[in-house]
C-alpha cells in the first residue's frame, strides 16, 4: 500500500471513531496544496514557502471534522522558554457553526501541546480582527499597537 492510500485510509478511521466531532491532528505532507488554496482565497495572503515552515511545512496543527479541514496554524520551537504560534489559516469555504469553535481549539490545542513540552510562552503575530478576538477571549494579551512582520529573504 503506498503512503498516500494509507494516510487517507488512517484518515477515514479516525474520522469514523469521532464523526461529526472536532479532531486535532498533525499537519501532513499532503496537507500542503489545501493549505496553499487557502492561503490564495484570502485577500492579501500569500503563501509562504514551505521552507520558511517549521518541518517543511507540516510543523503543525490541523482541525478537521469527517474528514473535512478547518483551519491550521504552524508551531515555531526555539531554543527559548517560547514558541510562535504563526500562519493560522482557515478553510473560506467551511461555514458551519462550529467554525470559531475549530479556530479556539486549533490555539487551545496548540497551547496544550506546547506546554507538554515544556515551553513556558507562547507568542504569535496577527492583523486579522476576528483571530484576534479570539485569542483575548482565551486569555492572551493583546498589544493595542500595531507592529509589522519584517522579512528578508537571505539566500535564492
Amino acid at each position: 500500500m503506498k503512503e498516500q492510500e494509507l494516510l487517507k485510509e488512517i484518515q477515514d478511521l479516525e474520522d469514523s471513531i469521532h464523526p461529526n466531532e472536532l479532531v486535532c491532528r498533525n499537519l501532513r505532507e499532503n496537507d500542503w496544496d489545501t493549505l496553499c488554496e487557502w492561503w490564495s482565497a484570502w485577500p492579501e495572503w500569500n503563501a509562504p514557502g514551505k521552507d520558511f515552515l517549521p518541518d517543511n511545512g507540516t510543523g503543525g496543527l490541523m482541525i478537521h471534522k469527517n474528514g473535512a479541514p478547518i483551519v491550521a496554524g504552524f508551531i515555531y520551537e526555539t531554543n527559548s522558554a517560547s514558541v510562535l504560534l504563526e500562519w493560522i489559516v482557515s478553510n473560506p469555504k467551511y461555514r458551519q457553526d462550529d467554525r470559531n469553535t475549530a479556530v479556539e481549539m486549533l490555539i487551545t490545542e496548540a497551547e496544550r501541546i506546547t506546554k507538554e513540552m515544556g515551553y513556558k510562552y507562547m507568542f504569535t503575530i496577527g492583523r486579522n480582527q476576528n483571530l484576534i478576538k479570539k485569542h483575548k477571549k482565551l486569555g492572551w494579551f493583546v498589544d493595542s499597537k500595531p507592529s509589522y512582520e519584517i522579512t528578508k529573504k537571505l539566500k535564492q
